[in-house]
This record gives structure tokens, C-alpha cells and sequence, in this order.
């Protein structure tokens, strides 16, 4: 297996995502290549003054970057060289199994739908977080910022995707789904969350169990949390702000401490023909290290081909 990643994404380029795969070859199997993608000099630079002459890494040469200011729908086109678009170019090839990059999401989104496509039946592809439950574990909730706006019918495709990923890659058996809402009543809610109800009801894609309100996401209520992209992304915000308030007064508690992004690194972009991987912007060589190794699970898991046969 050969993960491709951006070494030149991230405010942290490309020092933390080189250390990150140095540490990620240590806890991945030896059979495992990293593909090191970006500006070669740069990439060679760190390799020697960490003394590697290991064959694990692998540095394919990509001159351009795609900074954060780019537009995501023209940064591709415009930067073919870049090593967003080399990845991506690899990647349809067959040429790396999963590609994780730090950088321009936009861009990471856009690469990840027109150049490997989105799966035949899926309507939107959608990205997750994980959220820690206070009993152990982990639940999944999505859409977290892909798509502000939805219909039912793309809710519950989440539901759908999110359910599978919660079975084959955090290894829950028939993982319980619920809809973010305002009261546990069917009627509650907004016309969308009504409506996604009703078509949830009753379904045998799914273990479907109900609407679920804000204070029941961390008790272990439900496995996967379907929401709106606008709502999935206010609650993850939240709970990064939150995790950063008690880190600055130095308040430690090992259920909070399960809130740092790092411990999780990425989030695979759900719905895809490939495995995508997409990092915090603001990532160090420890959360780029745990992103390799979730892009190592989600792809041995067959995650995407598993989706594929779902939608069928």
C-alpha cells in the first residue's frame, strides 16, 4: 500500500507533515510506502537533517503549491504542478491507494469530486468528525462544513455513509444513527429535519433510532449524528473552542483531552471512488502522523469499495 501526502499543505509545511510520515513508517506495517509529495529540495532537506536512508518514503517532485488564499475551483486547473493536483492525478491513476493533505480543503474537495468522482448513487459527498463519547468510544457526526445546505434525501445519505464508516473504521457493531434536532419527537424541528424523519423511519439501510438534541452527543446515545454541513460545522467549532478555553486556564480532564484534533488527525471525505484524507490546517507532525495512519485504516477497511457496493 502507498499513501500519498501533501507536504506542502498546512501553516506548518513542510517540516511537520515530513516528521509526521517519518513517525507514521514506525506505526504502520512495513509493507506501507509514503509518497511524499511537493517541492523535492524541500522534502530532501528534512530527510537529511533527520539522517533517513530508509526505501519507505517515496518524494515525487511538485514545484507549485496551492496556498489557502487560492480559489479551490481554479486552483487545481491553474496549478497542475501543484502537489494537490499531483496527488490527485495519482491517485485516479491508481497509482497511490489514499491521499491525506493538510492544505486548501476547497481544494482537497474539488480534487476529490472531479477528478476521482463522487460514487454512482451518491448525491453528496460529505466529510465527518469524530466526537468522543464520556462512556469510551468514539460517534461520528456529519456533515461537518462540505454542504451548509441539504435536502432529506441527502440526509439520509449520511446516515447511510456515516452508519458504514462507524461499522468498518471505528468497528462499531450496527452502529445506532440519529438526527441532530431540537426535541426527541418526531414532529420537532425544522421542514428538513421533519422530512429526513420520515424517510428514516423505518429503514433497513440503517439501525435508525431517533432524533437526538445537542446535550445527547457525548453520552453515547447514538453512534452516528447526522446533521446539515452549517449545523455539523458550528458543533465541531464549539467543540474545538471549548477544548482550547480549558487548555489556556490549565484545566486537564482525560475525557476533555480527547478533544485535541491531533489524536485523530483527518477525516476521510465520504461518498468518493478513493480514499481522500483531509487534515487540519493548523496541523503538527503528530496529528499529520495519526492522519497517515487513519488513511492506512480507512483504505485496508476497503471502506470506499464497501460504499460502492452499498449504493449500488
Amino acid at each position: 500500500m502507498i499513501i500519498g501526502l501533501d507536504i506542502s499543505g498546512g501553516d506548518f509545511a513542510p517540516n511537520a507533515n515530513v516528521l509526521g510520515a517519518l513517525s507514521a513508517i514506525d506505526q504502520l506495517p512495513e509493507d506501507v510506502q509514503i509518497a511524499l509529495i511537493g517541492k523535492h529540495n524541500e522534502i530532501t532537506s528534512v530527510l537529511e537533517a533527520e539522517k533517513y536512508s530508509g526505501s519507505r518514503l517515496i518524494i515525487v517532485d511538485a514545484p507549485e503549491v496551492i496556498t489557502m488564499h487560492d480559489h479551490p475551483t481554479r486552483a487545481i486547473p491553474q496549478k497542475p504542478n501543484s502537489s494537490i493536483s499531483i496527488g490527485f492525478d495519482l491517485l485516479s491513476k491508481g497509482e497511490i491507494d489514499s491521499f491525506a493533505s493538510t492544505g486548501n480543503t476547497g481544494a482537497m474537495l474539488v480534487g476529490a469530486i472531479y477528478k476521482v468522482n463522487a460514487i454512482p448513487g451518491v448525491i453528496r459527498p460529505c466529510i465527518t468528525s469524530i466526537l468522543p463519547k464520556e462512556n469510551g468510544g468514539n460517534s461520528v457526526i456529519l456533515d461537518v462544513g462540505t454542504n451548509a445546505d441539504c435536502k432529506a434525501d441527502v440526509l439520509y445519505q449520511f446516515a447511510k455513509l456515516g452508519s458504514l464508516y462507524a461499522k468498518n473504521v471505528l468497528g462499531i457493531d450496527n452502529p445506532k444513527v440519529a438526527l441532530l434536532n431540537i426535541g426527541e419527537e418526531e414532529s420537532k424541528g425544522n421542514l428538513l429535519t421533519q422530512s429526513a424523519y420520515k424517510i428514516m423511519k423505518g429503514t433497513d439501510d440503517f439501525n435508525f433510532t431517533g432524533n437526538v438534541e445537542g446535550r445527547d452527543m457525548f453520552n453515547g446515545k447514538a453512534d452516528v449524528i447526522v446533521c446539515d454541513g452549517f449545523t455539523g460545522n458550528v458543533v465541531l467549532k464549539q467543540a474545538e473552542g471549548i477544548y482550547s478555553i480549558m487548555k489556556k486556564r490549565g484545566i486537564q480532564d482525560e475525557y476533555f483531552d480527547r478533544f485535541n484534533y491531533e489524536n485523530y488527525g483527518g477525516t476521510p471525505i465520504l461518498g468518493v471512488n478513493s480514499d481522500v484524507i483531509i487534515g487540519h490546517g493548523i496541523s503538527n507532525d503528530v496529528a499529520v502522523k495519526n492522519m497517515l495512519v487513519h488513511a492506512y485504516d480507512v483504505a485496508s477497511t476497503k471502506l470506499t469499495k464497501k460504499i460502492k457496493e452499498a449504493f449500488k
